[in-house]
C-alpha cells in the first residue's frame, strides 16, 4: 500500500509532510504535491504533517478522490522531487477548506 495526496493540497502545497519523509517520495507540481507510489515505504509519518489532511493511505481516500491514486502516480512519473520544506502557496488559507479542486491542478 502507498499513501496518496489528494483535493486538500491543491492550491494550498504545505510542504510539511517533505520534511519527514524518510525516502523522498514526494513530487513537486506548480500548485499540488504527490507521491510517488514506487517510491513510498508505507510510513506514515506524513499523514500528521499535513495540515489539511490531504494524505491518506491508498485503502482509506475517500470515494470522491479515488481519481487521485491514478493521478498521484501519473505526475510522480513527471514531476521533481522535493526534498526540502518551503512556504506554502501565497493563497494558501483561502483554498485550505474548498474541496472540489481537482481541475484547479496546474501541470
Amino acid at each position: 500500500m502507498t499513501y496518496v495526496v489528494t483535493d486538500a493540497c491543491v492550491k494550498c502545497k504545505y510542504t510539511d509532510c517533505v520534511d519527514v519523509c524518510p525516502v523522498d517520495c514526494f513530487r513537486e507540481g506548480p500548485n499540488f504535491l504527490v507521491i510517488d507510489p514506487d517510491e513510498c515505504i508505507d510510513c506514515t509519518l506524513c499523514v500528521a504533517e499535513c495540515p489539511v489532511e490531504a494524505i491518506y493511505a491508498e485503502d482509506d481516500v475517500p470515494a470522491q478522490m479515488h481519481d487521485f491514486i491514478a493521478l498521484n502516480a501519473e505526475l510522480a512519473k513527471t514531476w521533481p522531487a522535493i526534498i526540502e520544506k518551503k512556504e506554502p502557496l501565497d493563497d494558501h488559507a483561502a483554498w485550505a477548506n474548498v474541496s472540489g479542486k481537482i481541475d484547479k491542478i496546474e501541470r
